[in-house]
């Protein structure tokens, strides 16, 4: 019977320092631990803010048309979200300035509940896609923007935007365009989809997001 045990022994000893092992190196995430933001039938976790632009769900893709006289109108989610990368696909008709809020609010006691916050600008180019603004604030550029070639017009952009602590990242159909800390906005708050206000006289025009996802 002894000579069984040792080797018993040794296996047990060996799944124990794994196992150490294992948790010394923190949780580990399956490859599909993305939460979808949009379940692709309808608008259902959002609701609107500010603004008459109009939003509807197409072939899985999200639609927001501009509408005249209308201010910056907003698609929200209702979660609010702190830490967390954010990946999304977007494709805006050229003269259409648009973005996305993150970590943002509305509240009645704020300007009327106008929307503000942190937003990642989405504009055709040349542009300042991928740049940060502060909306609604009064602060302007977060980011020192630069005009830029890398978002491609009349096509699907890729987005990937991380967020944690006051530290804020974007990445553009896979090239970092910023790096920035913000001490001065809220690290905690709601997504937004924006379809920006359009000059009397011009326009429809429309911006689509797809495969929106979000990894806290």
């Amino acid at each position: 019977m002894k000579l069984f045990t040792r080797p018993a022994t040794i296996l047990t000893l060996f799944a124990v320092f794994a196992l150490s092992a294992l948790s010394a190196m923190g949780p580990i995430h399956a490859a599909d631990d993305w939460t979808p933001l949009f379940n692709g039938k309808d608008l259902d976790g959002w609701e609107q803010h500010n603004g008459t632009a109009t939003y509807h769900v197409e072939d899985g893709v999200v639609i927001g048309k501009t509408a005249e006289g209308s201010p910056n109108s907003f698609m929200c989610t209702k979660k609010h979200y702190g830490d967390f990368e954010l990946v999304f696909e977007v494709k805006v008709d050229d003269g259409l300035n648009s973005g996305v809020q993150i970590r943002s609010h509305s509240k009645p006691d704020y300007k009327n509940g106008r929307v503000h916050g942190p937003q990642v600008e989405i504009e055709s180019g040349p542009g300042e896609a991928g740049f940060v603004y502060s909306e609604g604030t009064g602060r302007g550029w977060i980011s020192k923007p630069k005009t830029h070639e890398k978002f491609k017009n009349g096509e699907w952009n890729k987005y990937r935007v991380v967020a944690k602590g006051p530290r804020i990242q974007v990445w553009l159909n896979d090239e970092q365009i910023e790096d920035l800390k913000d001490e001065e906005s809220s690290q905690k708050g709601f997504i937004a989809l924006q379809v920006h206000g359009i000059k009397s006289g011009t326009g429809p025009f429309e911006v689509r997001w797809r495969n929106i996802k979000i990894k806290e």
